[in-house]
């Protein structure tokens, strides 16, 4: 990239060196140069945000490639930069930023803490490529743990089992028994300390007439939680729990839109939310990263 007479019609800072120059362009002070590096951020920003995009939507691995992959991380790289700069945009905000911290200083040529360093992969939301200021980019999500890998890899098998029979995406259930259980450190457990194979934290009812497990729990009443003993189903082994979730989310009138959701993380969550499968008011959001993380994982133990 010329620096001297920057076009960022044609052109991305795509890499941590690129970025640095851009920085290194911003210290000189000049508008023309403030100007420029604000379209860049925002052009990776939405290069990123149709990455994130992408990831959380599930493919059907039919026309997947190596070349395909790039082909799209290409495409998506020339749409970015077409929809970067627009008046009124995230570009306009991250230049006020920038010309308020050249202002401010002139000991440092950094760019101000609220703009994310691109090069360590941050992530924004959808609002924030609209318009809005970099205070709302989200944080980069971590890399999957030891932990969540091994549970992954434990429940795999009979996930994918279930997914053939139902219709239920594998990745879905072992991101929701993930998040039920902390990954397998917080079980639900009987009197002893025995495992209730418990993966879904399905409640006893009055029409359950297997083994029971009473613990404490917290549940939201208009959104406080509170703390109290709750019944919840136990059995014989993981592979059970898996199908009588299975049978819960395909069976009962409660979550019958629920299956029909599985294009998307967020909108499965969503729908067990909305269908009141927690009472916990961030339930979907929470689901929706663990989910997400479980992709990531079987992707990379594929």
């Amino acid at each position: 990239m010329n620096y001297g007479s920057i076009n960022s019609t044609q052109s991305l800072a795509a890499d941590a060196q690129s970025l640095g120059a851009l920085k290194l362009e911003a210290g000189k002070n000049s508008p023309a140069a403030i100007k420029e590096v604000a379209k860049q951020f925002e052009s990776l920003f939405m290069r990123e945000l149709m990455k994130s995009m992408r990831e959380a939507t599930m493919k059907s691995g039919m026309l997947d490639s190596p070349g395909g992959d790039l082909g799209t991380d290409l495409l998506d790289q020339q749409f970015s930069v077409q929809m970067s700069g627009q008046p009124g945009g995230l570009a306009d905000s991250i230049a006020l930023q920038l010309t308020r911290q050249m202002a401010s200083s002139t000991k440092s040529a950094a760019p101000p803490t609220t703009t994310p360093d691109l090069a360590s992969g941050a992530r924004i939301s959808k609002a924030s490529a609209q318009g809005t200021t970099p205070n709302a980019i989200a944080k980069t999500p971590r890399a999957p743990t030891e932990s969540q890998s091994n549970f992954v890899k434990q429940h795999a098998q009979v996930a994918s089992e279930i997914e053939k029979k139902t219709g239920i995406p594998a990745g879905f259930m072992l991101g929701q028994a993930g998040h039920e259980t902390g990954w397998g450190k917080h079980e639900i457990k009987l009197k002893g300390g025995i495992p209730s194979c418990n993966l879904f934290g399905i409640k006893a009812g009055a029409n359950w007439t297997g083994k029971v497990a009473e613990v404490t729990t917290t549940e939201y009443v208009n959104g406080e939680p509170k703390k109290c003993v709750q019944r919840f189903r136990a059995y014989e082994s993981y592979a059970d729990a898996f199908q009588d979730y299975a049978r819960l989310i395909s069976e009962s009138p409660r979550y019958a839109k629920v299956k029909g959701l599985a294009s998307s993380a967020h909108a499965f969550a969503s729908g067990l939310q909305k269908a009141g499968y927690a009472t916990d008011p961030d339930y979907a959001a929470k689901l929706s990263r663990a989910i997400n993380t479980t992709l990531q994982i079987r992707r990379a133990q594929a």
